[in-house]
């Protein structure tokens, strides 16, 4: 069982005096009948509300915070924050948002902020990197904390002598993936679409602009692939980039019969890929983001197997 969902079944148990097991056997239930199309951890929170069990601002450590959650309340330190961003709302106002990495002893999380007030904090420096925050009332979607006029965010006295600066990595079967994860997975490519293919600035990685090309800025072609990967126990799309599309295979971007033979070659292999689970916003179903890929070596896994 996974850490996270250890945690909370354990404190679920304790607030609603139902035994670890009655409360697995229902949350197996739940799934069956709903075709397996819910998490673990979202049928959890399904039966401790059926429970009259409440997580809503109980203090919670961060990996502990699971997707769909609403008003999590939890304490971290800054390890980062990126620049304030300004856009134009639909009514013509403007208005601002901030992501920030906070974490503790047992994960990071990112949080989004939107409310003036809380990014004014950051703005004034009250609020910057190595700093303790308290959050209450924030919301989670994509594995991400949001935080609206609603929510709180204030500077904490916690300290935090050690915290989690990698996100931590779970090795599981494609049928437990949950969106804000970051996942190891082995499983086998069984489908393969068309690579898309894109100038990238060599400088900053996004997409050129034609300006940014009459200009003179220094750009490469890079790629993006789409695959469907299988493990046995779930299929989902997983989407890489550039080197990683190299590492399975797919070299031949000039040659467009090459190219197709690359891509069908690879249908059957089995690869370990690294990432992270997001939504995909089109189609409403989670997806693998991969950033670390890798043959299958069969001698170390024997190896690991006698072990």
């Amino acid at each position: 069982m996974d850490g996270n969902y250890e945690k909370i079944l354990s404190k679920l148990s304790n607030l609603s005096g139902v035994e670890e097991g009655e409360i697995n056997r229902r949350v197996e239930a739940k799934r069956s009948k709903l075709s397996g199309l819910i998490s673990r951890e979202g049928a959890l929170q399904v039966i401790a509300a059926e429970l009259g069990i409440s997580f809503e601002n109980e203090k919670l450590k961060i990996e502990e915070l699971l997707q769909g959650m609403r008003k999590v309340h939890f304490t971290g330190k800054v390890l980062s924050i990126s620049p304030i961003r300004t856009f134009t709302t639909k009514t013509g106002e403007e208005g601002k948002v901030v992501n920030i990495v906070v974490a503790d002893e047992t994960s990071n999380v990112k949080l989004v902020l939107w409310d003036t007030n809380h990014i004014k904090l950051i703005e004034d420096g009250e609020v910057e990197e190595g700093v303790s925050i308290e959050v209450k009332s924030g919301n989670m979607r994509q594995g991400e904390v949001h935080l609206g006029s609603f929510s709180e965010f204030k500077v904490s006295t916690e300290l935090f002598p050690e915290v989690k600066t990698e996100k931590p990595i779970k090795t599981k079967e494609i049928s437990e993936f949950n969106v804000g994860e970051r996942v190891n997975a082995r499983a086998y490519v069984v489908q393969a679409f068309v690579p898309r293919f894109f100038n990238a600035n060599l400088e900053t990685g996004r997409k050129v602009t034609d300006e940014e090309i009459a200009s003179g800025v220094l750009f490469e072609k890079r790629s993006v692939f789409n695959i469907v990967i299988d493990d046995g126990t779930e299929n989902t799309r997983a989407v890489l980039f550039h080197e990683n599309v190299k590492k399975l295979g797919i070299t031949a971007y000039e040659d467009e019969v090459l190219l197709t033979k690359q891509k069908d070659e690879l249908l059957g292999k089995e690869f370990f890929f690294e990432g992270n689970v997001r939504m995909n916003s089109f189609s409403n179903t989670p997806e693998l983001i991969v950033d670390k890929v890798a043959e299958i070596n069969l001698g170390k896994l024997i190896e690991e197997l006698e072990r």
